[in-house]
């Protein structure tokens, strides 16, 4: 199941203006890197705001700045291993700068720092690194780096959209990045010992 990490392609050919100016300008793909961990920034204040439709664009921003760096990478021929370095970085802080905004929401929202809301959201922020873990480690291991569903990057991004349009079920919200983050990391562990079984 690969959830909306299927419509990566379509997405890419929608950057595809995008890719080719940065191709004859000979921008750096960090700096789609940068763009996106900015996109995750503006979309960690207005979250904290419940501004959702100005989160909506910033974590499009954010999404699109993944998409690129390794498109330009690809494109320019200078896929690198620290570039692949600074994708996995970039990928994270945009995740932690998300999480901080929907924190910032539930203490907003609800009793302040203190309320079990909050807590709730950071059990999901660490829940929501669990694919990334795993994905890494199978990379690690000689397997393929596995992306995607059921409950990727995309998917956080969404949820992330629909707290801050409806923060008062929060505890749902968190709930469903819980489960659907296990489910995922489970999903990538279970191809990855096939993978693994099937190569020893």
């Amino acid at each position: 199941m690969q959830g909306l990490y299927a419509l990566k392609p379509w997405y890419a050919r929608r950057l595809r203006g995008i890719t080719d100016a940065a191709v004859r300008r000979g921008i750096s793909p960090d700096v789609f890197t940068a763009i996106g961990v900015l996109g995750a920034a503006i979309a960690a204040v207005v979250i904290w705001r419940g501004w959702w439709w100005v989160a909506l664009i910033a974590l499009a921003v954010r999404l699109a700045g993944a998409n690129l760096d390794g498109a330009v990478a690809r494109a320019r021929g200078v896929s690198r291993p620290w570039g692949f370095v600074l994708n996995e970085i970039g990928d994270r802080v945009s995740d932690l700068l998300m999480f901080a905004g929907l924190t910032a929401l539930a203490a907003r929202t609800y009793d302040g720092w203190s309320s079990a809301q909050v807590g709730y959201v950071l059990v999901a922020a660490l829940a929501a690194s669990l694919p990334t873990f795993a994905s890494l480690a199978a990379a690690g291991a000689g397997a393929a780096r596995r992306n995607g569903g059921p409950f990727g990057k995309t998917e956080r991004c969404l949820v992330a959209v629909l707290a801050t349009a409806f923060p008062g079920a929060l505890t749902f919200w968190a709930g469903l990045i819980v489960v659907g983050s296990l489910g995922t990391a489970i999903a990538r562990l279970t191809a990855t010992h096939r993978e693994l079984a099937v190569a020893g």
